[in-house]
């Protein structure tokens, strides 16, 4: 199909509607049977580094559970998690949906469908505070959108435990706070997760934007690959030095101590209003899940 852009014809490319659902079906059960390539790498470097034996040992076993989980097709951890979802459409590209559903629903029905096969545990609720009863599918996932340049569909899924989200932390800072009073505070939410989050983790942070921005960008940063850095210089460095002030806590692997409380610390930023400073903490475990794929 053509369509005109700028006084241009440009071919929209078309995707349809079960190719999603499968492309999400799959990523949900691979997520939950493998661990990333960056975040298994960085569990053996950590094993062969790490200088207390014990914590030593926790890492060798961690890296020998992803090998199990991998080799027996059955789940890295029980908590199968949320399903966080990623969506970068081109704006080049039209989803095909039948007559009455949408490509949320494409969504949605691809992590039911990779749920039930993957034999995940279901772990989503349909209301907070009263009845709190169990949706049975692990929907609705939470699903980010957005519209970028292209004629390609990116989809990213995360599966995200409760242990390590509910350690997770919001503060809105004065715009004249210095970078040492911010990281001071990050390292006192990673220090507070402790053993409860099943260390080592992946730290992601959100820094500006607003309220709800800089925690969608502090769960953005967990979906970059670990072994790299931001782009920009100063956050790069950031980053240094907050995985290396994680790493003096001592908490180490499962809270026992040791060289290893974090693999990598994940910054993400955005603009903000000129009274704002608002900065996320999003903590995740060692099972660190996510997966993507490009149609």
């Amino acid at each position: 199909m053509l369509c005109g852009l700028g006084g241009k014809k440009v071919f929209m490319r078309h995707i349809a509607y079960q190719k999603i659902v499968e492309a999400v079906k799959e990523l949900c059960i691979k997520s939950a049977y493998e661990l990333p390539p960056d975040v298994l790498t960085s569990l053996q470097k950590a094993a062969q580094s790490e200088s207390n034996p014990l914590a030593a040992k926790i890492l060798q076993q961690l890296v020998e559970n992803a090998r199990l989980a991998s080799v027996e097709r059955i789940p890295l951890c029980q908590d199968t998690g949320l399903a966080v979802v990623f969506i970068e459409q081109g704006a080049e590209v039209i989803i095909e949906c039948p007559v009455g559903k949408t490509a949320v629903d494409a969504v949605n029905a691809g992590v039911i469908q990779g749920y039930e096969k993957g034999i995940l545990r279901k772990s989503v609720v349909s209301e907070p505070m009263q009845h709190r009863k169990n949706t049975g599918n692990n929907c609705p996932a939470v699903i980010h959108w957005s519209i970028v340049p292209g004629d390609k569909l990116k989809i990213t899924f995360m599966a995200k435990g409760g242990g390590c989200e509910n350690k997770s932390a919001f503060r809105m800072f004065k715009p004249t706070a210095a970078a040492e009073e911010i990281t001071d505070w990050v390292i006192e939410v990673v220090k507070n997760a402790g053993a409860d989050a099943c260390p080592p983790f992946v730290v992601g942070v959100g820094i500006g934007g607003n309220f709800e921005i800089s925690c969608l960008l502090s769960k953005k940063a967990l979906v970059r690959s670990i072994d790299k850095p931001n782009a920009d210089l100063f956050y790069a460095g950031l980053e240094k030095d907050l995985l290396a002030r994680v790493n003096r806590l001592g908490v180490g692997p499962q809270g026992l101590g040791g060289d290893t409380t974090a693999l990598a610390v994940l910054i993400e930023t955005a603009p903000c209003h000129i009274a704002s400073l608002p900065v996320a903490v999003n903590i995740e475990c060692h099972s660190h899940r996510h997966m993507e794929i490009i149609i």
